[in-house]
């Protein structure tokens, strides 16, 4: 097991600090995070609600984590590649992953929230089609020294990019989805995934791994250099009391935001819905004393077939004192228990 982290913005103004500072409190998080062992720093795409919202552009974000860092990956989780034009996309990357000396870790997906494909005036039934279309368009431009492409979607020739990525022949490549159509297609390219458990059963997601692995296999691609990343909101105290109360009422939090969306797909949970103990038990939601973490992220390794744990520590209002204190606490007695 590895251990990345994950920000996912779920900003609450009567909790949390002006956006600025909240900002800046990310960034210092992310500076404890290279201190303390965490490989990689993911930041979601969101736009128009307070549910990833803050971060519409990940590149730009990424661009000051790596001013701050380093050594510690940063990785997009994910870039919404039917919103965007493709070779506009390929640019803002490949400059995160120039300024950051190499340490781009690109994800991409279809996204999740209906309304950015009717304010980009994209329809959404064109979503699969034109993520995989602009996925190859992006792997081309950085793989190549001039490149042309004539799709369904873009068309143009004999296209140099500027910069080009430092990492040869391209970044590591993610891909997130919950359809095995689209976690084939991941596998069979040789990509790495992103899975995020809290939304569904480990029945929902284990076919989708599945189909991965299968792509993979099919495809000649060896399963042991690639890994299943997934995103699980985390807190560790060392009272298993105040850890259920914080983190319950984060999550609870989170999910207030969340609802604020129209989902292109998949589901919504209400907390009211809950099975607190179940989620937590099956890894969904890992939270607890250290010792219970440690069992939580061994959960999820059996459920969801995860084998790096993007842990979010700032959630639903959680105060940046406390997340700190977290992640300090996770990485005294929780990491090295996987080691």
């Amino acid at each position: 097991m590895r251990f990345h982290i994950t920000q996912l913005t779920t900003y609450h103004p009567q909790l949390n600090p002006p956006r600025d500072v909240y900002f800046q409190e990310i960034l210092k998080e992310v500076a404890l995070g290279e201190e303390l062992g965490f490989e990689c720093f993911w930041l979601t795409e969101h736009h128009f609600i307070p549910y990833g919202g803050l971060i519409p552009n990940p590149a730009v974000m990424l661009a000051a984590v790596g001013a701050r860092t380093s050594r510690m990956h940063l990785g997009s989780a994910i870039s919404i590649l039917p919103i965007h034009h493709p070779v506009r996309v390929a640019e803002d990357y490949a400059m995160v992953d120039v300024v950051s000396g190499g340490r781009l870790e690109f994800g991409m997906g279809r996204g999740n929230a209906l309304p950015e494909y009717g304010v980009f005036g994209v329809k959404p039934e064109e979503s699969r089609s034109r993520f995989e279309e602009a996925a190859d368009v992006i792997v081309k431009a950085w793989a190549n020294e001039r490149f042309s492409h004539e799709g369904s979607h873009w068309q143009f020739a004999d296209l140099t990019l500027y910069p080009q990525p430092v990492q040869r022949p391209h970044p590591p490549i993610w891909v997130a989805g919950t359809s095995t159509d689209t976690m084939r297609w991941a596998g069979l390219r040789g990509y790495n995934i992103m899975t995020v458990p809290h939304p569904f059963p480990p029945e929902r997601i284990q076919p989708t791994v599945d189909a991965w692995r299968e792509g993979l296999r099919e495809a000649g691609h060896d399963p042991a250099g690639l890994h299943n990343m997934s995103h699980i909101r985390v807190w560790v105290d060392e009272d298993e009391e105040r850890a259920r109360e914080v983190a319950q009422a984060g999550i609870k939090r989170y999910e207030e935001v969340s609802r604020g969306r129209v989902p292109l797909g998949g589901v919504i949970y209400s907390p009211a819905e809950y099975d607190w103990e179940e989620m937590r038990a099956q890894g969904r939601n890992i939270y607890g004393t250290p010792d219970q973490v440690i069992a939580g992220i061994h959960a999820a390794a059996r459920n969801y077939g995860t084998d790096i744990l993007g842990a979010q520590f700032n959630y639903g209002g959680i105060s940046h004192e406390a997340a700190i204190k977290a992640m300090r606490l996770f990485a005294k007695e929780v990491m090295p228990a996987f080691r």
